[in-house]
């Protein structure tokens, strides 16, 4: 089995196959599961009442309180102040008005987008917030997004050491809503607690906003919009994601609990409510997507309910930063599942590669000081290394099955009719010249998954993001000078070129030498640079090997031209 040749297979299904997988069109009306299930969704008009499923049974609230709360038309006040809290590694901004986040500024990170390219991240859209509240009661449902409240400080800065609160209150109609956020330095998750008083005493139910979706923050727009997504974790199931291009514009889909958490994801970063009360988690979630909304705009406003107890108070907490998969890990729950690192049907085997090679490469840059750029050639280095004498067993297999192909031709040509005695025939040749058609498929396959691997790595990994080496603006996107796609493929052309001196001359051999390289070069320029990158390296490092093999077997098997079936009389 030629060696090129399941490398192009290999590519083809990455290219064709994964692509389609990842990006298949939306159903004009997604299929509902079964009711009742934790990770049962289905999908309605946009236009549909506010409410979130609540939990089986539904909490039973005094109404009048809630519904008095409406009064008269709801006239957003004419100003609100922004109180702005501070660390190292954020700047969240809340409104005074519904005690909402309405900015969340990552330091350490630069938008790419061209709208904004080299100002830090903002994970709020322009216009928008995160942790709007509703409260409802039964068909009543009241937003706090008109109300006023008052902050415990007009900025704060967060201490390198312990915590800090920054409390919102509010007051109408004999109603009480106290919002408090406590912050820590290092960590982009906060903790949210809250009271209601006057609520009445079998409490209600709460809906928290989301937000409308991660602003766009990269240069591929296209690429970034696919990866937007929201993400569930049903209680005591596998996590659920549902691409936003998955759901019909101005529709809403549904998705029922209790989940643990729930997330609002885009290619790099993620907005993240975890529910922190065993007692009061996340009762069921809702995505909507704006009526016109292109397929990939990365668009949609999520929802979540959670009860509200008797006591009128509630608690979660919000992550609003990047995927960076030590810190997603670090939180539990499953959260770093939101950066799936494969697709469905092949994550079982991808994702494991994935992380490790990723820990290799961060393991690399923190430790031994080097670049990403020189870790990805040191990688290539050693995986080569390393699979050396499989590689090399699949090498001579492969030259040995090359070099018997005229003579098998010549066999077909003899034996045309006889299927036994082709197949013993065959045997015969196999063993002479020793030759196993088996023998270098196992080896290769190898290879394949840490391939496939290395493509989610630098789809997936923030670390990577904006990397730039030698003349790559960024490791993680296609090379815009297109110099490493060529360069990939005149390395797998030197392969073909010495594993073909040792052979006799096979038309099909000739042609898949140059095919190959030319599929691989073309495919080439829409892979990240980074993978690219190894795929030079992994084929200069088998060149040596190549040739040796070659060599040796010029001296022990002189090609020979196959023996010519005898003519017919």
């Amino acid at each position: 089995m030629d060696r090129r040749i399941i490398a192009a297979v290999f590519l083809m299904m990455l290219v064709a196959v994964v692509p389609a997988l990842i990006f298949k069109a939306p159903p004009s009306r997604p299929v509902a599961t079964a009711p009742g299930s934790a990770a049962a969704d289905t999908t309605t008009p946009a236009k549909a009442p506010a409410a979130v499923p609540a939990p089986s049974p539904a909490p039973q609230v005094s109404r009048a309180p809630v519904a008095a709360l409406a009064g008269p038309a709801k006239t957003p006040p004419a100003h609100e102040d922004t109180v702005l809290v501070s660390s190292g590694l954020y700047q969240y901004g809340f409104s005074t008005r519904g005690a909402r986040l309405i900015s969340a500024t990552l330091t350490q990170y630069r938008s790419m987008a061209k709208s904004s390219a080299g100002a830090p991240v903002d994970l709020i859209r322009p216009g928008g917030g995160v942790l709007d509240l509703t409260l409802v009661s039964g068909p009543d449902s009241v937003p706090l997004s008109d109300w006023t409240f008052t902050p415990s400080a007009k900025s704060v800065t967060v201490p390198s050491v312990g915590t800090v609160p920054l409390t919102f209150t509010a007051e109408r109609r004999g109603v009480t809503v106290t919002v408090t956020y406590t912050f820590q330095p290092s960590d982009y998750r906060f903790d949210v607690a809250g009271k209601v008083v006057g609520l009445g005493p079998s409490g209600g139910v709460l809906l928290v906003g989301l937000g409308h979706g991660v602003p766009n923050t990269e240069a591929d727009s296209l690429a970034n919009g696919r990866s937007h997504a929201l993400v569930v974790k049903p209680v005591g199931k596998s996590t659920n994601l549902i691409p936003f291009y998955k759901i019909d514009a101005g529709t809403s889909r549904d998705v029922a609990g209790p989940f643990r958490w729930v997330a609002s994801k885009s290619e790099y970063f993620v907005l993240g409510l975890f529910a922190t009360d065993t007692a009061a988690e996340w009762a069921g979630a809702r995505a909507t997507i704006p009526a016109g909304t292109s397929k990939y705009a990365g668009h949609a406003s999520i929802q979540v309910s959670q009860p509200v107890t008797g006591a009128g108070t509630f608690r979660y907490q919000l992550y609003a930063g990047p995927m960076e998969y030590n810190r997603l890990s670090a939180i539990g729950q499953d959260f770093d599942d939101v950066n799936p690192y494969g697709i469905v049907g092949f994550r079982t085997v991808i994702r494991p590669f994935a992380l490790f090679f990723r820990q290799v490469f961060v393991w690399m840059h923190t430790h031994l000081g080097i670049s990403y750029g020189f870790a990805i050639i040191l990688l290539g280095l050693l995986i080569r290394l390393a699979l050396w004498p499989l590689n090399q067993k699949a090498m001579r297999s492969a030259m040995a099955m090359q070099a018997i192909q005229p003579h098998m031709k010549a066999l077909q040509e003899k034996h045309k009719g006889d299927a036994p005695r082709l197949q013993q025939e065959m045997m015969k040749l196999y063993k002479e010249h020793n030759a196993n058609p088996l023998g270098g498929c196992l080896p290769m396959l190898l290879p394949m998954p840490i391939l496939f691997a290395l493509f989610f790595v630098f789809e997936s990994t923030i670390e990577m993001r904006g990397v730039p080496f030698w003349w790559f603006v960024d490791l993680s996107q296609p090379d815009q000078l297109r110099i490493i796609p060529i360069l990939t493929g005149l390395s797998m052309l030197l392969l073909s070129w010495i594993g073909q001196r040792s052979i006799p001359p096979n038309p099909q051999a000739k042609m898949m030498m140059w095919m190959a390289p030319v599929m691989f070069t073309v495919f080439g320029f829409r892979f990240a640079a980074g993978l690219n990158l190894y795929y030079v390296v992994s084929n200069l490092a088998s060149v040596p090997q190549q040739w040796l093999i070659s060599e040796e077997r010029r001296k022990k098997h002189p090609p020979t031209p196959p023996t010519p079936a005898p003519a017919k009389t």
